[in-house]
């Protein structure tokens, strides 16, 4: 099987890790995180926005491949305040309204910057 690695045009340089990893017919996708193409936080505070800001990094990842938000298979979404859900459900919903992908949410006591309050990883099918 061969494996791409791909730092897709329009999101942010990261150092240590790949936003997308091509391998056979799946994209895997690192934690994808409120940060813009210039690597600044956007919502700080508003975990809506945040969402937001994460499904636009997250289409830009999946088109990279070839695919779209329509051939997800798998999300792990993590919130570092249990308050947020309704706000991220509003979010998710706007981005994602029909087929929805098997999902697991979890809460964390924080992520790699004190400033994000959501990151999502995906697993998405290329076919």
């Amino acid at each position: 099987m061969t494996i791409e690695r791909i730092q897709p045009e329009g999101m942010h340089r990261p150092t240590g890790y790949t936003h997308v990893v091509k391998a056979g017919n799946l994209a895997f996708l690192a934690g994808q995180t409120a940060t813009d193409s210039s690597g600044n936080v956007v919502g700080v505070g508003n975990v809506e926005a945040q969402a937001d800001q994460v499904y636009e990094n997250i289409k830009t990842a999946l088109a990279s491949v070839g695919t779209d938000l329509s051939r997800l298979i798998k999300t792990t979404t993590y919130l570092t305040r249990s308050e947020d859900i309704d706000g991220y459900r509003r979010a998710r919903a706007k981005h994602i309204p029909t087929d929805l992908p098997a999902s697991t949410l979890l809460f964390v006591t924080g992520l790699a910057n004190p400033l994000y309050l959501i990151e999502i990883e995906v697993i998405a099918d290329l076919d």
